[in-house]
């Protein structure tokens, strides 16, 4: 590394921490484990991901989505926090585990609708959420229950409240860029709005107390056993987002840095960060786009500027923490609703009126599913709807068409009129086209003797489709109608291996055309009469 990398990476780490410092103080508070535990996060994730990541100018730290289902966590286990820490270190478990079996290239093919609609989600959920913080009024773990007492909180509204958190709000919307380039807005709405807050004496909620020095261990795993059912749904569900918030943002990186990460050492070290941030309170996160970004623009080019980022967000909590008390919750409010709007996905928003129907349904699905009912349902769903919607597409792509070789120029075959014929499948013959393949069969097989399934072109043979060429075979034989097979030659062995009733072995198969008809021939010749 010579002295100008050394530098940048410097610069780059300090000013990603910067940047970091409102956002992990803000996505602490707002996952109910107190400001401490998201620098903590910020800190310790983003120490070890740098430290043993695939991604080398990754930022690593609490998140949006992260957050949001930490904090779904905290409210499920009121008052355990051992158990949330518990599905913290098993989150990080998975995802070691996830980069063990390599499944990090995988995960880039969750359909875009199913993550744009999910992203949406969670941006809707950090807005609707902060609306009572950022009025003074106590806030609900609950979307619906925030929704439906909104008229209760404009009745209760703080006014101090709401006017530090719209200045906060202003600030970060309206900070000019050039400005924005030099200083975070957010640390701008933090310190100026927290001096106002401080200067006007404004009696309003802050963040309180932030201890200095290291924090305590704590140690997971002291739960009642009747929780682990849920403790393993909602380690799945942050170590499933995680992977993909943080493998985004590799990919990201990768396009402006003209490098390759690698997903599945990014994984791991994702996963050991994680697991140690439940042994000391704090929250879990994710590679971060933002901090990310301004990493890379400060000059960040090795995993040292993420280092440096996590020893330098350190000696602020060192030194700093008992001015951070004083922070306004209103701050916090109105810089995370700001987060919020960011994590829309306007890309697929401004394309909405352009793109089918279909990619439309899921991604509504998914957003209102993640918003009202349940994540990894979300997630699932939009998985489920986007893999029948892929099924039926190619499906449609398949070709399935009868042949009647006595009309046919193709076909010089001297045979009985219509006693033969021949299915030509084309494209795909899998669980999505196996049943059309089988009614097209139906609807020919009267006054057939033979019938030949040419399967030359089909690229795909899967085992549902295996399986159902079985039971055609068998019926058509209970009706005295001979089948002849065409497969290729890679094909027609994993059908004889799969073939444990002989089923396959018991019927002529060819990987030429001309083979089938002159077997039909010979028969022919051998049923006429002399």
């Amino acid at each position: 590394m010579n002295i100008n990398t050394f530098k940048n990476d410097i610069f780059g780490g300090v000013t990603a921490a910067i940047v970091a410092l409102p956002l992990a103080l803000a996505f602490g508070v707002a996952s109910g484990a107190g400001a401490i535990a998201g620098l903590y996060g910020a800190i310790i994730l983003g120490f070890f991901a740098s430290l043993f990541g695939g991604t080398s100018t990754q930022i690593s730290g609490p998140t949006g989505p992260m957050t949001v289902i930490t904090a779904s966590a905290i409210v499920t286990f009121q008052n355990d926090l051992q158990a949330v820490f518990t599905v913290i270190f098993l989150s990080g478990l998975i995802q070691i585990s996830f980069g063990i079996v390599k499944i990090g290239k995988w995960i880039k093919y969750i359909p875009y609708p199913v993550i744009s609609g999910f992203m949406s989600g969670i941006g809707i959920i950090i807005i609707i959420l902060q609306i009572n913080s950022f009025v003074g009024v106590d806030s609900y773990g609950s979307v619906i229950e925030t929704v439906v007492n909104i008229p209760n909180t404009i009745k209760n509204i703080d006014f101090h409240s709401f006017i530090i958190a719209s200045i906060t709000l202003a600030i970060m919307f309206l900070t000019p860029k050039k400005i924005a380039k030099l200083i975070p807005p957010a640390l701008i709405a933090l310190v100026f709005v927290t001096l106002l807050s401080v200067s006007m004496n404004f009696s309003i909620s802050t963040i309180g107390e932030i201890p200095m020095g290291l924090p305590e261990l704590v140690f997971p795993f002291s739960f009642d056993i009747l929780k682990l059912s849920t403790i393993i749904t909602l380690a799945i569900t942050l170590a499933l987002l995680g992977s993909i918030d943080s493998l985004l943002t590799s990919l990201v990186a990768d396009s402006m840095t003209k490098t390759k990460h690698k997903p599945n050492k990014e994984l791991i070290a994702q996963g050991i960060g994680n697991s140690i941030c439940s042994f000391f309170g704090a929250i879990p996160g994710a590679g971060a786009t933002m901090r990310t970004v301004i990493n890379i623009k400060s000059g960040g080019t090795t995993r040292l500027s993420g280092i440096v980022h996590s020893i330098t967000l350190l000696l602020i909590v060192l030194v700093l923490a008992p001015f951070a008390s004083s922070i306004p919750l209103a701050v916090l409010s109105g810089i995370l609703i700001k987060v919020g709007f960011d994590i829309l996905d306007y890309k697929f928003i401004r394309l909405i009126n352009k793109v089918s129907k279909q990619d439309l349904l899921v991604m509504v699905t998914v957003v209102l599913l993640t918003v009202f009912v349940d994540l990894i349902m979300a997630v699932g769903v939009g998985v489920t709807f986007a893999s029948i919607i892929a099924v039926y597409k190619v499906s449609k792509n398949t070709k399935i068409k009868t042949i009647y070789p006595k009309r046919e120029s193709d076909f010089d075959i001297d045979i009985e009129d219509k006693s033969t014929k021949i299915i030509k499948i084309k494209g795909s013959l899998f669980f999505g086209t196996a049943s059309i393949l089988d009614r097209r069969i139906d609807k020919v097989r009267a006054r057939t003797k033979t019938l030949v399934l040419d399967c030359l072109e089909v690229s795909v043979l899967d085992l549902s489709a295996i399986f159902m060429l079985e039971e055609i075979i068998t019926r058509l034989k209970n009706r005295d109608i001979e089948v002849i097979l065409l497969l290729k030659i890679s094909d027609k062995k994993r059908v004889i291996n799969l073939d444990r009733n002989n089923i396959f072995k018991n019927i002529k198969i060819f990987n030429k055309i001309d083979n089938a008809v002159n077997s039909i021939q010979e028969n022919n010749y051998k049923r006429s009469p002399l």
